[in-house]
């Protein structure tokens, strides 16, 4: 048994459903506590999981950045950032939470500091009888997760002590190209064991997408249906209506593909194309999600040309108002070729999946902000007679929306009132903040208690990441021997290209 599951009692029943389980006492040690994330999504979330009662009473956090805020400046500088995400907070509950917060200054560079570091966390396994359960959080850039994660095994910090556990977890982005990702993976495990390394990618926290399982699965009216003999396409589209906004030199290292479709996108598509798991445990899920990238298809030159699609967005309107193209956005080449846009069509060489096409979109400023999945159907076999081509049914529609309104919709036909027999679409749709009239959790909540507990489900194996860029690397290289032109305007639905190449097989986009 690993390390994780001793540590934290057998999590998983012999069918592989999760049992009811408790955060173990352990103390949170955030890095970059003073940085962007961890003020808007990361200590919002923890205390929200505070307020709900699903942090241990024996439970600590810890800060760890360059910034000499001291403890008390920590915990004025996390009560503002509160108060600007979550509004005004109850003073009872903040000041139990504020109670467990510490800070540590310290320069990540610096191998001594990791030993005052160490120093600081006895400390707090003494105070709050935390017993050396300790969970490691990188919110740093990118350049840092290899030096801390060294720095972390040299100070002995990475080492569980007898009866503990300890465990880390990495933000996005986990490397650049398909080399950058096998050497921090190399990195990790000289200090890590796979079993403790958390990769994260926000998108798995979603309640919408977290539900895909129980929609594919537990549905008798899907399960049947969901493979190459009722279902024509699969579209995923991943639309954001803003620009830049201040990132442009970041973007310029990143592009489409590496910022999203290379990681959320394919979270997303692996489980709309994978196989039953074994159970719920999560070795069997995280491997059902690989095995189906296992079977996609390798992009050679010619479906580059003939399937794939580039883009970049010059001026145009957006939200009403004049918005500058993207060479024109602060931090961006004048002649920059990075894409904004990209559509990949994905095909799997598998029984369930021979010949059905998933078309997968991203792009920067386009007409909405949207992240939604189009399930289009074959038509049924039955064409009433008399009708025009025009009036014929059409494959009913399964919308699976991600963001911003997380629900789904069902798209049927149904005949318009009156006489005569004229048909439309209709839907069947659910909204999860109408259906369960509660506040959705937002992303981090459920991902930050998953890693309190142990439960690697909703985080990303090392072979996901490597078999993620090895698809997408062949694209990356034929890509970057050319520039990317801008041709399609701010605030539509991208290249015509892409619109195109989807009429030329006799299908179109759900938005458009």
């Amino acid at each position: 048994m690993s390390q994780t599951a001793t540590a934290r009692g057998e999590q998983w029943n012999s069918t592989g459903a999760t049992a009811e389980a408790a955060p173990e006492p352990c103390v949170f040690v955030l890095f970059g506590a003073s940085g962007d994330l961890a003020r808007r999504k990361l200590l919002p979330a923890l205390f929200q999981l505070y307020q709900r009662g699903l942090l241990p009473e024996s439970f600590a956090l810890v800060g760890a950045s360059l910034s000499p805020l001291g403890r008390e400046g920590f915990q004025a500088s996390i009560r503002s950032s509160l108060e600007q995400s979550l509004g005004e907070q109850d003073g009872t509950a903040w000041q139990a939470f504020a109670r467990r917060l510490d800070y540590v200054a310290m320069d990540l560079s610096r191998a001594e500091d990791y030993t005052r570091l160490g120093e600081r966390l006895s400390q707090v396994d003494r105070e709050w009888g935390t017993r050396g359960n300790r969970l490691f959080y990188l919110s740093v850039a990118p350049k840092l997760f290899g030096p801390v994660v060294d720095h972390l095994g040299a100070a002995g910090l990475a080492r569980a002590r007898s009866g503990s556990w300890v465990r880390i977890i990495v933000e996005k982005p986990f490397g650049t190209d398909l080399s950058s990702a096998r050497q921090l993976n190399a990195r990790l495990h000289r200090h890590f064991d796979e079993s403790s390394i958390y990769r994260m990618d926000h998108y798995l926290g979603k309640e919408m997408v977290q539900n895909l399982l129980v929609l594919r699965f537990a549905n008798g009216l899907f399960e049947p249906l969901w493979n190459r003999q009722h279902i024509d396409h699969v579209q995923i589209t991943n639309a954001e209506a803003l620009g830049m906004e201040g990132r442009g030199g970041s973007y310029e290292q990143s592009g489409a593909v590496r910022d999203m479709i290379q990681g959320h996108v394919f979270q997303v598509l692996s489980l709309l194309a994978m196989e039953p798991p074994q159970d719920l445990s999560p070795e069997s899920v995280r491997s059902a999600k690989v095995e189906a990238l296992q079977t996609a298809r390798a992009f050679s030159p010619e479906r580059i040309r003939t399937e794939c699609v580039r883009g970049q967005y010059g001026p145009g309107q957006s939200g009403g108002s004049l918005v500058p193209g993207y060479r024109q956005e602060r931090g961006v080449a004048a002649d920059s070729g990075v894409e904004t846009y990209a559509l990949l069509t994905m095909r799997f060489d598998s029984m369930r999946w021979a010949g059905v096409p998933f078309y997968v979109r991203s792009g920067k400023r386009l007409k909405e902000r949207v992240t939604e999945v189009v399930v289009r159907f074959k038509p049924g076999p039955f064409h009433f007679p008399g009708l025009d081509g025009q009036e014929q049914t059409e494959g009913n529609r399964l919308v699976i929306r991600i963001q911003p309104e997380e629900g789904l919709a069902l798209r049927i036909n149904t005949k318009v009132p009156g006489r005569g027999l004229r048909m439309r679409e209709v839907d069947l749709s659910f909204l999860y903040a109408q259906g369960f009239g509660e506040r959705l959790p937002e992303a981090y909540e459920p991902l930050l208690l998953e890693g309190l507990l142990g439960n690697s489900t909703l985080y990303t194996r090392r072979d996901m990441v490597e078999r993620s860029w090895e698809l997408v690397m062949p694209v990356l290289e034929a890509w970057g021997a050319t520039k990317a032109e801008p041709n399609y305007a701010a605030g539509t639905w991208g290249p015509a290209e892409a619109r195109s190449l989807l009429e030329s097989q006799g299908r179109a986009w759900n938005r458009e």
